[in-house]
């Protein structure tokens, strides 16, 4: 069985992560949330040409802003999906920030969470879910 869906014919989701309506996906392991932006994000924002990435250290709130993606046709923030503390940034971004759109579910990973409520992650869309807001979107 494939892990990814492919919707409108141009946009993978993987059945394996959790997302969110601001278009940031996010895997769990252990107690630590690892975030991106999904393939749909990355392809509506184009070349991706600058990221400005969070503290390490920094407690972040549930839908706090704490990041920011550019791109050739605009800038858009990126949200915390959960309540946490960052631990970890993708360093690899400031010098290749084109590793979002040429992966964006493996190496173009924008931060770690070490979470402080994991009753959040219920508050998360499943891949059906994230699936049927593109199709909204899309008008598909």
């Amino acid at each position: 069985m494939s892990n990814e869906e492919i919707v409108g014919g141009k946009y993978k989701v993987l059945k394996d992560r959790y997302y969110t309506e601001t278009d940031e996906w996010i895997t769990i392991e252990n107690n630590t949330a690892k975030v991106g932006i999904t393939d749909y994000a990355q392809k509506k924002l184009r070349d991706i040409v600058g990221v400005d990435l969070p503290q390490v250290g920094r407690e972040v709130r549930l839908g706090e802003q704490v990041a920011t993606v550019e791109s050739v046709k605009a800038a858009a923030d990126i949200y915390s999906p959960l309540s946490g503390k960052i631990t970890e940034v993708n360093e690899e971004l400031t010098t290749s920030p084109e590793l979002i759109n040429k992966d964006p579910y493996g190496n173009g990973w924008i931060f770690k969470l070490e979470l402080s409520d994991t009753k959040e992650i219920e508050k998360l869309l499943s891949y059906e879910q994230y699936i049927d807001t593109i199709k909204k979107r899309e008008g598909l």
